[in-house]
């Protein structure tokens, strides 16, 4: 049985991880800014970051399902349940968090044009009570995902510095496959 992740599979942990990180930063310094150009550059930088981490939702799942992840190291029951609820949130919230942005953008009369170049389908129509609703839900979901992600993040620290195993240890090695 392998020990470590595949290539593949630790570039779109990080990858994605990174684009998560800069999401949500963008998400809550742009509700600061003035309207000016320059919001508007940030917030179609968000909503690319989120269409592209949508896609890659899709590209880790069908990784995952042909490449199965490592056997878990031993750890007590309560922790392999906890991370596989975990991860199971996180990969709920890749796919939930960019949707309720796009359902949101397109309520609320914007449609998405994917790095400028690519128009996206609108999902719904302009329905002003409704892009409130979805805009409370992706504000919503964006904590559920620091927490989850917060907690991903002091777990594998856990791991490596308390229990000294090789959890994060095997997310950083890069073996081939």
């Amino acid at each position: 049985m392998k020990e470590n992740y595949t290539r593949t599979a630790v570039a779109l942990h990080w990858i994605v991880a990174a684009l998560i990180a800069t999401a949500l930063i963008l998400g809550w310094f742009m509700t600061d800014m003035a309207t000016s150009p320059a919001k508007m550059r940030v917030y179609d930088w968000h909503k690319w970051i989120g269409v592209t981490v949508l896609a890659l939702f899709f590209v880790r799942t069908l990784w995952r399902l042909t490449h199965p992840a490592p056997a878990p190291v031993p750890m007590p029951a309560w922790q392999r349940f906890a991370s596989h609820a975990g991860h199971g949130l996180l990969y709920v919230l890749l796919l939930v968090q960019p949707l309720t942005g796009w359902l949101f953008s397109n309520a609320a009369g914007h449609s998405i044009v994917y790095l400028g170049l690519v128009p996206l389908p609108d999902l719904i129509a302009r329905n002003k009570p409704l892009a409130h609703n979805l805009k409370e839900l992706h504000e919503a979901c964006a904590w559920v995902l620091v927490v989850i992600v917060g907690l991903h993040i002091l777990a594998a620290l856990k791991h490596h510095y308390v229990d000294h195993d090789d959890t994060l240890r095997r997310m950083l090695r890069w073996r081939a496959g």
